[in-house]
């Protein structure tokens, strides 16, 4: 490969990583035809980017950009596929669903994931990228959370226990008058 030709790779990466919010390094490299076409339609449903890269470039790419992926080389051995993403767990959870529905499966196989400015490395560290929350699942739960005592208070006042608040309240004010 020409120096030009890396180069352009290089930035190639560069941009794809800087568009995703994190980034799933993956092995792929021995999965059959078939498996390898329902792998990538999967990632295409989810919005997830799927590219192959070679370790060195990839390294370059990492170097070239600001923050610290020092942990991430000593899994850029063997052939190395990208996973990009905006939403933090969806790469795991379509790992773990591949996988799933065969039973057989070793690959795809994690070897890291950069999540929310995280590090992970290792297989074992699928489960626990898989129930970390989205930022939208995050806000979600909040809002949910500010309205919970909003709903309580209304849900009380037109139920049953409303009624006798309203009685109570009728009756004290015939008291004063």
């Amino acid at each position: 490969m020409k120096k030009e030709d890396k180069t352009l790779a290089i930035q190639k990466i560069v941009d794809t990583l800087n568009e995703y919010g994190c980034f799933y390094l993956v092995q792929t490299a021995s999965l059959d035809a078939e498996k390898t076409s329902a792998l990538r339609r999967a990632c295409f449903k989810d919005g997830i980017k799927l590219m192959v890269v070679k370790n060195t470039l990839l390294r370059k790419a990492l170097e070239s950009m600001e923050g610290e992926y020092a942990e991430l080389f000593g899994t850029l051995k063997g052939s190395t596929s990208l996973m990009c993403a905006n939403v933090g767990n969806a790469p795991a959870k379509l790992i773990k669903e591949f996988k799933k529905n065969d039973k057989d499966a070793v690959l795809p196989r994690l070897k890291a994931a950069y999540v929310e400015e995280t590090i992970y490395v290792g297989e074992d560290q699928l489960d626990t990228l898989a129930s970390i929350k989205s930022k939208n699942e995050l806000i979600a739960d909040v809002v949910a959370l500010l309205q919970s005592p909003a709903k309580n208070v209304i849900s009380g006042l037109t139920g049953a226990a409303g009624s006798k608040i309203h009685g109570l309240l009728e009756t004290l004010s015939q008291k004063e008058a």
